[in-house]
């Protein structure tokens, strides 16, 4: 079967949850993650939500759209949409430190799942990186000595060429100026262990209550609290297209995928998660073509 292929590059704006919907801890609302490795992420289900709220504003004809992602649900048994969309998997994680603004984290099993993903997609030419290893106690950044602290711990700075030309690459899956030097002053490499703690306790929990309002006071039992994945988190989106499966359409896979790619042509941003109405989750996005 004939095959299109692209990849989104998420940058958050703004914080974004995503919420898993249930909660066995503390946190009521906690994000979505991977189920194998505790993982940030936002499920396929919901991204191509997000994609299908945009072009449904849009694309002008709602052949087109049907034929994208499918007919309105009392008409699901109509034909399959021919778009394929991922989870958004986290590439980097913003994380603040003693010794700088913050870093932007990675691992290099997140590293070599992209390279795997960019493979599948037909990207590797792109995206191809070529990642070191790393100890437990290290953090391989462009350049730079002594010691690093993020959130608690801290690491040993150790000075890779390999991370400039990271930089280089990864600057392609972010949507804004200067992001190559931006990316070389900030990447940090950690350990797979070290970068699953922190992407368990460096996101951000907050406190919500509900006012009374005539009074202007807390409500009673109305305390709850909310997790979200912070600004600046780069997550990533694979694509696939085939050829349309609504009766009379001619959009091949290539004509599908353009309908989705197109949609972030003028206007590049993308509201994911919960929470709109107070500017949460919105995503500058970028787009690689296989």
């Amino acid at each position: 079967m004939s095959q299109a292929t692209a990849l989104l590059g998420l940058i958050a704006e703004t914080s974004l949850h995503a919420g898993a919907g249930s909660s066995v801890g503390v946190v009521d609302l906690p994000i979505q993650r991977e189920g194998h490795n505790g993982w940030p992420c936002v499920f396929g289900s919901a991204v191509k939500g997000a994609l299908r709220t945009v072009a449904e504003d849009r694309v002008t004809n709602p052949e087109d759209l049907f034929s994208v992602f499918g007919p309105d649900t009392k008409k699901a048994s109509e034909n399959a949409g021919a778009l394929m969309v991922g989870d958004a998997r986290l590439l980097l994680l913003p994380v603040r430190s003693l010794t700088t603004a913050f870093k932007w984290v990675t691992c290099p099993e997140a590293l070599k799942r992209l390279n795997r993903d960019a493979c599948r997609l037909g990207l590797s030419g792109r995206l191809a990186l070529d990642v070191p290893d790393v100890g437990d106690t290290e953090a391989l950044i462009h350049e730079g000595a002594g010691d690093l602290f993020l959130e608690e711990y801290r690491f040993t700075q150790r000075t890779e060429p390999k991370i400039g030309a990271m930089a280089t690459t990864l600057a392609c899956l972010m949507k804004r100026d200067g992001a190559e030097a931006e990316l070389t002053k900030r990447l940090a490499l950690v350990s797979d262990d070290v970068f699953a703690d922190l992407a368990r306790s460096a996101t951000p929990v907050n406190a919500h209550i509900t006012l009374d309002s005539a009074t202007k006071t807390t409500t009673g039992g109305a305390l709850w609290y909310e997790e979200t994945l912070p600004p600046e988190t780069l997550l990533y989106v694979p694509l696939m297209a085939v050829k349309a499966r609504r009766q009379k359409s001619t959009l091949d896979a290539a004509a599908v995928l353009a309908q989705v790619t197109g949609l972030f042509a003028e206007k590049y941003w993308l509201q994911l998660g919960g929470n709109e109405t107070v500017g949460m989750g919105w995503c500058a996005v970028s787009v690689l073509e296989g």
